[in-house]
């Protein structure tokens, strides 16, 4: 579902807009937030919520895996965190080579 018509896609969301553009009820957003680490919104004074663009883009895949594809609050839990160890896998790797080649520069001079 897109966003109003008053704000762009990377606009911040607010709990209560985000809970209608995915058709649930703003609790289950809150309940999300204490099971899955990676999702954390901006808080602001009074405890507002504000959703970036990359929250949204979670909450949204969260609740693909949990409605549509079948995966339990665990398994969800599991898969975040296996694509998170991967992704620190990728940039150890990314270090190393940077690394290498920073070595190669300083040889050459």
């Amino acid at each position: 579902m897109a966003a109003g018509p008053d704000k762009g896609p990377e606009a911040f969301r607010t709990i209560g807009e985000l809970a209608q553009e995915i058709g649930r009820p703003q609790h289950i957003l809150r309940y999300w937030e204490t099971r899955f680490a990676q999702l954390r919104p901006l808080q602001r004074a009074g405890g507002r919520r504000y959703y970036r663009p990359d929250d949204v883009a979670l909450v949204r895949r969260i609740d693909s895996l949990l409605s549509r594809e079948g995966y339990s609050i665990r398994g969800v839990q599991r898969l975040l965190d296996a694509e998170r160890g991967a992704r620190r896998g990728r940039s150890d790797s990314l270090r190393a080579v940077r690394d290498a080649l920073q070595d190669a520069l300083n040889e050459d001079r």
